[in-house]
């Protein structure tokens, strides 16, 4: 893919990764919509341009298709964590892990499938999560929705190859982003991990392991249960 001839629209835009990508794809010579729920807080002096954009509201999506034309790259950046385990944590928080990085993710996919179609093709990036692929108990609902995301991208990846839309999962473990700033531990350079991200995409690759806690946890879905949770009696 050349940047120098793509339209971009980035979900979630205004800060962590989803602000790396923003940045980038402008040093790199592409038009970037970036979409936010308040606008005002994308920096439009770069040259971005604000977007609102809220992915758990139907007509906040539609109207953000009808505002963003020539869209030829989705990347689908925005997420939340409840930190919601199964058992015990409440439904209306379990739901909002699914509301957002399930059911959002694919309402927008839905939603720009077309255009990008119309305009010539393109792709597409879901920010998926190492814990797509290995569960922690106290964030389960957070787990469970990244998970039925990589399945998700596996879906429509196969349905929209055949209209010249590459569909790219970026998996990669904690960043130094708000999102994580609660946990203790090695975090990745989120602005690398935008970085790797945009190779691949133009490189047309379809799947991303952007650190190497991503490439031990993939490796290790081989052995099964036992060598992913290896504390289990």
């Amino acid at each position: 893919m050349d940047f120098t001839t793509t339209t971009a629209l980035i979900s979630g835009a205004n800060r962590g990764l989803g602000k790396h990508f923003a940045a980038q794809l402008l040093e790199r010579g592409a038009r970037v919509y970036a979409g936010a729920r308040n606008p005002e807080t994308i920096d439009t002096s770069t040259g971005l341009i604000a977007v609102a954009l809220d992915i758990t509201d139907p007509d906040s999506i539609a109207a953000a298709a009808q505002a963003t034309p020539g869209v030829n790259l989705l990347i689908n950046n925005a997420g939340i964590s409840t930190g919601s385990a199964l058992l015990t944590g409440e439904f209306g928080a379990i739901r909002a892990d699914f509301d957002t990085n399930f059911y959002g993710t694919l309402a927008m996919i839905r939603a720009f499938a077309g255009p990008i179609e119309d305009n010539g093709g393109g792709a597409i990036l879901n920010v998926l999560s190492v814990l797509s692929w290995f569960a922690l108990p106290g964030s389960g609902a957070y787990s469970a929705a990244k998970a039925a995301s990589w399945s998700m991208t596996n879906a429509v990846r196969q349905e929209l190859a055949p209209k010249g839309i590459r569909v790219t999962g970026l998996h990669v473990g904690y960043m130094d982003t708000d999102m994580a700033d609660h946990i203790d531990g090695p975090k990745s350079d989120a602005a690398h991990v935008a970085k790797t991200a945009l190779d691949a995409v133009a490189a047309g690759e379809y799947e991303i392991l952007a650190d190497d806690l991503s490439h031990q946890v993939r490796a290790g879905l081989a052995g099964g249960v036992a060598a992913l949770y290896p504390e289990l009696p």
